[in-house]
């Protein structure tokens, strides 16, 4: 019998292995049919520019040949003709503008979205030195992040470089806030806001607080483990099991899930000023102020109005350095945060508020989920042991990280596997034993120099 189980544990580790390389050269092959249908699009972008030249059309816009063409390429793939026109011009900018990234989608290097993500910072940036100093360094990044990693960082680069400041190009974008409502079917419609950064991140973590408390307050628990997560409805048993539970008690169950929570709240907010429904007045008490919680990493020289250094708000990116001044001036709290000079690794963080400095270093330090790819916020993370403190793991910062719910029920529940290296790192090891390590972010935020060192 024990003979039986091993084989068996060690076929699962040959198929999934098999699976797993499977799928990445089948991404490796997506990435490069990706990249071959750019070369054709870009081509398609020049034959439209020498029809241009000629002078064959007399409309006096000028694009009719590439309306033409992007027509002629949507008929034959049964797509939009505007898509394919947008698709044209992106083509044309990722292999002229942006070649190495080109190149590297090409060898299947990165994804498309890697791709889109350098392309759409980068285009700030218009000097041809300035913007391959820029790519080579997002490059570097892309290889070994998740394109959501890759995004906040990549727009710190390119705003580093912009040769306009951030804040004069703030308070001109400020004048594009506005709202708007463009209509869905089934009765549908979305509501958007254009606002700046700070204050729509702020938003969203309000309604994510109120929806949060609600679900909390509707959802009872088992063995103090919560049975509705709030990301996903509950299945089958579990289901039926909850619902028998509450008919007779509280009445019908609340199936909500959190996005629906955060729009119901969104609404009761504007409308009535509060989160009116039952369940949220149950769980709220009213006039109890709820209070985003916003990160903002901004540079002391900026802080003192040395320079205009752009800050970073965590989860976005760049903001302007009024902004950063503003929000710094108002806060309750701050802290100072250390960097190594070399690595750039967080080493340590003083508070001028007694609070608990450990933990406000690893927020600092960790920003997100450490699970390799994921975004979710520390603040909405769990303070993870990586050695179990039932296994004698000390509450050091060597083996402390943030984890959201589900990465954190994944490491114990599951095959994976992590330890921590020195600067921060977190060491992910598979079920199949392949290994993912996961840099803190503060390591990655840099820039290329405009001038290197002559070595």
């Amino acid at each position: 019998m024990q003979e039986d189980v091993i084989t068996a544990a060690g076929d699962d580790i040959a198929r999934t292995e098999a699976i797993i390389d499977g799928i990445a050269r089948t991404r490796r092959r997506m990435a490069e049919l990706h990249a071959e249908e750019a070369r054709l699009l870009a081509a398609a972008a020049d034959l439209a520019r020498e029809q241009a030249a000629r002078g064959e059309t007399s409309h006096p816009s000028g694009d009719i040949p590439l309306r033409s063409i992007a027509a002629q390429i949507a008929a034959a793939t049964r797509a939009s003709d505007r898509g394919v026109q947008a698709r044209i011009g992106y083509a044309a900018q990722l292999t002229a503008d942006f070649p190495e990234t080109f190149a590297a989608l090409a060898m299947g290097e990165i994804d498309p979205a890697h791709a889109r993500v350098i392309v759409d910072a980068g285009m700030l940036i218009s000097e041809p030195e300035v913007r391959s100093a820029y790519e080579g360094a997002a490059l570097d990044v892309a290889r070994r992040e998740a394109p959501g990693r890759v995004r906040p960082i990549v727009r710190m680069l390119a705003q580093r470089l912009h040769p306009v400041p951030l804040a004069e190009r703030h308070r001109l974008a400020r004048t594009g806030r506005r709202v708007c409502v463009q209509d869905a079917d089934d009765g549908m419609a979305e509501l958007i806001a254009v606002l700046p950064a700070t204050l729509a991140r702020a938003i969203l973590d309000r309604l994510t607080q109120v929806a949060r408390s609600t679900i909390d307050a509707r959802n009872p628990t088992r063995d103090g483990a919560a049975l509705f997560d709030g990301d996903a409805r509950l299945d089958g048993d579990a289901r039926l099991d909850l619902d028998a539970q509450l008919n007779g008690e509280r009445g019908m169950a609340d199936t909500r899930t959190l996005d629906e929570v955060r729009a119901d709240a969104f609404t009761d907010l504007l409308l009535t000023g509060h989160s009116s429904p039952e369940a949220s007045n149950g769980s709220i008490p009213q006039g109890h102020a709820i209070r985003a919680h916003v990160q903002v990493t901004v540079p002391l020289s900026t802080l003192a109005g040395e320079t205009d250094e752009p800050a970073e708000l965590v989860g976005h990116g760049p903001i302007d350095p009024d902004t950063a001044r503003r929000l710094a001036g108002t806060a309750t709290a701050w802290t100072r945060v250390q960097l190594d000079p070399v690595t750039q690794c967080v080493v340590a963080v003083d508070t001028y508020r007694p609070t608990t400095a450990l933990r406000r270093l690893l927020e600092v330090r960790d920003e997100h989920c450490r699970f390799p790819g994921c975004r979710q916020p520390a603040a909405r993370c769990d303070l993870d042991h990586t050695v179990a403190r039932e296994h004698d793991g000390p509450t050091e910062l060597g083996n402390l990280a943030h984890l959201c719910r589900r990465h954190h029920v994944l490491k114990h529940n599951s095959a994976w596997r992590v330890r921590q290296r020195p600067g921060g790192v977190l060491e992910w090891t598979s079920p199949t034993g392949r290994v993912y390590p996961d840099a803190p972010a503060r390591t990655l935020t840099f820039a290329p120099a405009a001038d290197p060192p002559p070595f």
